[in-house]
């Protein structure tokens, strides 16, 4: 084990005997070898909460859940994306958003912010924590799944998209749905893109302050072309 992980030997008869404790990256490359969690040796183990998630309940088994350690950087790499779609409530404008895709062991997860213009425009507050909004993200037959739900707030909303056979290789296609009861005014399904951002940091942070609603014109050609605003969602 030692030579796999390119660990002392004597430093690690060390910790076996209680004389030392390694350092957190030593620990985690510990762990990842043995598949066991941390938390057994920095928390007693009474206080380990060992229930599984919904999606890994045992019997989820094979059906919802299944899959969800399968996706690849390839299939959908890690980083910045800029997204738009229509509205749901807004039917001239569009939505323009950036979101944070990263892996935490085999997940893959998401995480970005409600613009403070679109939260104020609706009369709700803009602090952090509200604005604030997280998923999962998974692979389908024939691309990914994204469920996203703001903080302490039962409606998730969900996306599907596919990746774009195009030159450039940066850009996936697809819908977002909320659950909503039909109502005369809004829509419940919008299409959608994605564009994945390889940008500075700074640049990112400049493209996300452009976030919240834009007029149509406002959108780069790739996504006002293919959010077909014209067309009804079949």
């Amino acid at each position: 084990m030692c030579r796999q992980l390119g660990i002392n030997r004597t430093q690690f008869n060390r910790y076996l005997s209680g004389e030392s404790f390694p350092r957190p990256d030593v620990l985690h490359l510990i762990c990842q070898f043995f598949d066991v969690d941390a938390r057994v040796l920095l928390e007693p183990l009474e206080a380990l909460d060992t229930r599984p998630g919904v999606l890994n309940h045992p019997f989820l088994a094979g059906t919802v859940g299944s899959g969800m350690q399968a996706l690849t950087e390839e299939a959908f790499p890690s980083g910045f994306y800029r997204f738009s779609r229509k509205s749901f409530v807004e039917n001239d404008l569009v939505v323009v958003g950036v979101v944070y895709v990263f892996r935490d062991g085999q997940y893959t997860f998401l995480r970005g912010y409600e613009p403070r213009a679109a939260m104020s425009a609706h009369g709700l507050p803009t602090n952090g924590p509200l604005r604030e909004y997280r998923g999962y993200v998974s692979p389908q037959e024939d691309g990914i799944s994204i469920n996203v739900s703001h903080r302490h707030n039962m409606a998730a909303t969900f996306n599907f998209l596919g990746r774009v056979a195009a030159f450039q290789n940066k850009f996936w296609l697809g819908y977002s749905a909320r659950p909503t009861r039909e109502t005369l005014r809004g829509r419940r399904v919008a299409r959608m893109v994605y564009e994945h951002m390889d940008l500075p940091l700074q640049e990112t942070v400049a493209l996300a302050r452009k976030t919240g609603y834009v007029d149509p014109d406002e959108l780069p050609d790739f996504h006002k072309r293919h959010l077909m605003l014209d067309t009804p969602f079949t």
